[in-house]
């Protein structure tokens, strides 16, 4: 495998540090991919429609891509954020990365589009939805995995409001946040917010929900893997990554991934 760069654009502090975990773990199963991460600008730190629609404001991505672009040349770039991305609905995503995608001049994606590809690659149609966020908010998620084709069977909300307490929840809490939705008649369950430590732990998830688990900052990384060229089999890294995906054709600079259906 060649080296592959996917530079992340991350919202503010939290759980930033799943990302050099993760190219570590890649390194010591002999995979040459880096993450170079930008910290984007914040706010107000707060699940709030209001407050996410201004933390996924184009011109806060445009000042995060262009440092990003300053240190890094990037075959992909990910602006890895759930909530910062769906709260914008379908088709308002989808503008989103197209514009983030012309700054940066390569394939160019989302979190909230990375967990559709990431379903569609698994054959999933029926998921359950465990957030961090407030009812309102990830009430938005499902209506946003409504529109790609995504049954959402249940969803679990815990009124968390800010990223950084979500960033402090450690292996047991996350693990209960996961659990305490109701996985009957899904194929798997997905865990928004890349706020949330999740990548250490996605064994363990899908041993605790007998459930695929698709997680926040695993699908960001794989779909920026899957947009630069050649997806690595890692194990350890739950089902999303349990099987190598070859370099699919390769997208024009400046794509954004995902359809627009």
């Amino acid at each position: 495998m060649t080296m592959s760069t996917i530079g992340i654009l991350y919202p503010g502090h939290s759980a930033e540090d799943d990302y050099p975990w993760l190219e570590e773990r890649l390194r010591g199963e002999g995979y040459a991919v880096r993450l170079p991460l930008v910290h984007t600008s914040v706010g107000e730190d707060a699940h709030r429609v209001d407050a996410l629609l201004d933390l996924g404001g184009p011109d806060r991505l445009a000042h995060g891509a262009d440092q990003l672009l300053r240190g890094a040349r990037p075959d992909a770039v990910v602006w890895a954020c759930t909530s910062g991305s769906f709260v914008f609905g379908w088709e308002g995503a989808h503008a989103q990365v197209a514009e983030l995608a012309a700054r940066t001049g390569v394939p160019t994606t989302s979190t909230s589009l990375a967990f559709v590809q990431a379903c569609r690659r698994l054959g999933l149609t029926r998921v359950a939805v465990a957030a961090s966020y407030p009812q309102d908010v990830a009430q938005a998620f499902v209506d946003f995995l409504g529109r790609a084709g995504i049954e959402v069977t249940a969803t679990g909300s815990h009124d968390i409001i800010t990223a950084a307490e979500v960033g402090t929840l450690g292996r047991d809490a996350v693990l209960a946040l996961a659990g305490s939705v109701d996985a009957t008649g899904a194929e798997a369950v997905l865990v928004p917010d890349t706020a949330l430590h999740t990548l250490a732990w996605l064994e363990d998830l899908e041993e605790a929900t007998g459930r695929v688990v698709l997680t926040a900052n695993q699908v960001s990384v794989h779909e920026g893997l899957a947009l630069a060229g050649e997806v690595p089999a890692v194990p350890g890294l739950g089902t999303l990554f349990a099987t190598a995906r070859p370099a699919a054709r390769s997208a024009q600079p400046g794509t954004p991934t995902g359809d627009t259906r």
